[in-house]
């Protein structure tokens, strides 16, 4: 699954990648994201793309209890994201794209596991997820909180070396397809789920990182967290 990843680009990086709309801004990066995180997240405006921050971690429209008891909910699996009822509905409507530096996996023993850094062999490309958002209220405050998810499947044969899981990683010529209209489509059209597919075997590079990235906070936020880790 992808529970920790990185967003450390600069508009024109991420401009280029999500054609976004509205001005240029100066984005805060972020090595060592968690849930309930606030993270970037593009999706369709009135205007085109739009680059919105979001809580990651998805809150169905309809929940009525508090937030502390939710679920882990800041992955969904690709194979029932279009059915499963906390997802469909969003499905249907509201896709987005969650842009990433890169994000962690780890592989060994649980006392002695190991983190591994993932990311474009492309220097400083930003990689896209397929995701999905949502808008809840929060009727104790009042307040409307935009929240998304991170679309996971099966791992490709390289990855799964190192997990049996990864993000989908959305290609450019598919953004259009993912992010507009209905998924509802007739038999034999083009459909999101078709999408929901591994990566291609050279779509990612890997190298061990420090395991500081097992904590997270501000002081565990820092450009070290994902460089190489230094050999004994």
């Amino acid at each position: 699954m992808c529970g920790r990843f990185t967003q450390h680009y600069t508009w024109a990086e991420i401009n280029a990648l999500l054609d976004l709309t509205g001005p240029a801004r100066n984005l805060r990066p972020h090595y060592n994201l968690a849930p309930t995180d606030t993270i970037d997240v593009a999706r369709l405006g009135f205007g085109g793309r739009e680059l919105i921050p979001m809580r990651w971690g998805f809150i169905p429209s309809w929940r009525g209890r508090p937030l502390n008891d939710l679920p882990g909910t800041f992955n969904a699996r690709a194979e029932t994201v279009a059915v499963k009822a906390m997802f469909k509905a969003a499905f249907q409507a509201r896709r987005c794209i969650i842009p990433a530096s890169g994000f962690y996996e780890w592989t060994g023993p649980r006392k002695e596991r190991t983190p591994h850094y993932f990311s474009s062999p492309s220097y400083r490309a930003p990689l896209a997820f397929a995701g999905l958002w949502e808008s809840w209220r929060d009727s104790t405050i009042g307040e409307r909180i935009l929240s998304a998810t991170i679309i996971v499947c099966g791992a490709n044969q390289w990855m799964a070396s190192y997990h049996d899981r990864a993000p989908v990683l959305l290609e450019r010529k598919d953004f259009d397809l993912w992010l507009s209209g209905d998924a509802l489509f007739a038999e034999g059209t083009s459909n999101p789920v078709s999408l929901l597919r591994p990566a291609r075997e050279d779509a990612l590079q890997e190298w061990i990182v420090s395991s500081r990235v097992n904590r997270s906070g501000v002081g565990d936020d820092d450009p070290t967290v994902s460089e190489p880790a230094m050999k004994v």
